[in-house]
């Protein structure tokens, strides 16, 4: 399975999708004028401005969800394995994908935004959504809906759960071996699976909005205290920093481990981190209740700079500021050896050794609980993701059971990750993240050839503002976007004065006067 796992990745991460992921959020980030930048107050209005309906959740609870599929295991495993295979060069290559990404975020989570349907009472939307209405090719729908439900509902929420097991075994033992149809496996790792797949079933049979009450909770609170443990150790150890940032730029261009490794492993842990272009984000995106579809759009490019420039850097300066870091060359060799050889990098040891070493007695336990609220949310946003994909094919497929296999699916996994080796969870990972950005940013991009909704929908937000607009609103035949039907039909229509208002016909239309 390992080798088979690595041949797939071998294909799905080729040099290619690098530069897609990189050439994507530059092209957007042009064409809007590096929204990002331009419009980053407004990003910061609108995260409290919405409210929730009975049909959809607030900004704020959007982004919630959102940044609990962005918060994840990536940000304390995944800067590690970025570091540890392509030396501290991959943190600037992962800022470089962050800063360019957000361009791309807006893009995906607008598309979103514009064609979402109701379905059985909730907003729904995503790439399958955007891909049939806007680029008229259903058969390119489907394929990327399947492979979201394979990668969400099967491949990466053992990532996640994989971390959390680890983390846990890392801080309290292992325990006593349990030998099993799985091979031996260790008591810590069994009970934490045990724990995270009950208490996971619990909420996801509550649906949406449990989720997002949930995650609005847990989400902004588990990243602030993150972010304070690691602005504590970076200011006991200030003098460090300018060094550290040098290491980091120099890194970047004549880097230790090979200038593809440095590029590589900073855009993969990148797009696995943010999830800019991947198209994960614009479901969540979707389900808000807002006034105009561009304003869901820089809220989630908002959520780029809070996972990768903010929880991403943090975890980047702790484990090398405090020098708990290995960096692999080929053939299992070490360009830098800091800490023990049996030591993976691909698992949230480097972050919980860098936490130990300045705060003793408590960087092993917070990692733990940290990652265990972190990737536990994150695969409540796989999971809902999912869900949406299967309600996208629901529509044309009535199968009874869908929801509820998913359900039972999604929980076997994480299980299944929770008690497995971390090298062989993190490949199948990256299998459906791979997966997922090839459709959705080839999907983007064929779309604003065709029509440029977001980019419509952007000059039209902007065209408003400036108007002085407390109320905004978006008339998608007005702006030439077809097939945006939940907008249209919202669209107030208009009415005669009074009944016996006359009418004119001119060029084969009746006008109301």
């Amino acid at each position: 399975m390992q080798h088979f796992v690595d041949f797939m990745n071998g294909i799905i991460w080729s040099p290619a999708l690098i530069y897609l992921c990189l050439g994507a959020g530059l092209f957007y980030s042009i064409l809007t004028r590096f929204v990002q930048v331009r419009q980053f107050n407004e990003m910061c209005r609108l995260l409290f401005s919405g409210k929730s309906s009975d049909k959809g959740i607030s900004s704020f609870q959007a982004l919630a969800v959102s940044l609990s599929g962005r918060v994840g295991t990536g940000n304390i495993a995944g800067v590690a394995a970025a570091i540890g295979f392509g030396g501290p060069g991959a943190v600037f290559w992962m800022w470089v994908v962050a800063f360019l990404g957000a361009a791309t975020a807006y893009t995906e989570s607008t598309l979103a935004q514009i064609y979402k349907e109701e379905d059985e009472g909730q907003y729904r939307g995503g790439p399958a959504y955007y891909i049939e209405k806007a680029m008229g090719q259903k058969w390119y729908a489907w394929i990327f809906a399947i492979s979201t439900i394979v990668a969400c509902g099967l491949l990466l929420p053992g990532v996640q759960s994989n971390s959390i097991g680890n983390a846990v075994e890392a801080a309290f033992g292992s325990g006593q071996t349990i030998d099993t149809a799985m091979g031996s496996l260790s008591f810590a790792k069994v009970i934490t699976g045990t724990v995270v797949v009950l208490v996971l079933g619990f909420i996801i049979f509550g649906g949406v909005k449990r989720i997002a009450k949930f995650t609005e909770i847990v989400v902004p609170f588990m990243a602030l205290a993150y972010i304070i443990i690691a602005c504590v150790i970076i200011l006991l150890n200030i003098d460090m920093l300018p060094d550290i940032f040098s290491m980091i730029i120099s890194d970047a261009f004549t880097p230790m481990a090979g200038f593809g490794a440095a590029i590589g492993w900073g855009v993969k842990r990148g797009v696995y981190s943010n999830e800019a272009g991947q198209g994960s984000g614009p479901h969540a995106a979707a389900a808000a209740a807002v006034q105009h579809p561009a304003q869901q759009g820089l809220v989630q490019a908002f959520s780029i700079y809070i996972d990768t420039l903010f929880v991403c850097s943090a975890t980047a300066f702790m484990i090398l500021i405090t020098g708990a870091y290995n960096v692999h060359g080929g053939e299992g060799t070490f360009i830098v050896q800091n800490l023990s050889t049996s030591i993976a990098a691909n698992g949230p040891v480097f972050t919980q050794m860098a936490i130990e070493n300045s705060l003793p007695g408590v960087g092993k336990p917070f990692v733990a609980i940290a990652l265990f609220f972190f990737s536990f949310t994150t695969i409540l946003a796989y999971y809902y993701i999912a869900e949406t994909n299967v309600a996208y094919i629901r529509r044309t497929l009535k199968i009874p059971g869908l929801i509820f296999a998913l359900k039972v699916t999604i929980m076997i996994s994480t299980f299944y990750g929770a008690v497995k080796t971390a090298n062989l969870a993190w490949g199948m990972g990256d299998v459906g993240v791979g997966l997922m950005a090839w459709l959705n940013i080839i999907g983007i991009l064929i779309i604003f050839f065709m029509a440029k909704p977001a980019l419509k929908a952007l000059k039209d937000y902007e065209a408003q503002q400036k108007a002085g607009v407390t109320e905004y609103t978006f008339d998608p035949e007005k702006l030439g976007i077809e097939n945006a039907d939940y907008w249209s039909n919202k669209k107030p229509k208009t009415k005669a004065s009074a009944p016996e208002a006359p009418t004119d016909v001119k060029d084969g239309e009746t006008r109301t006067a």
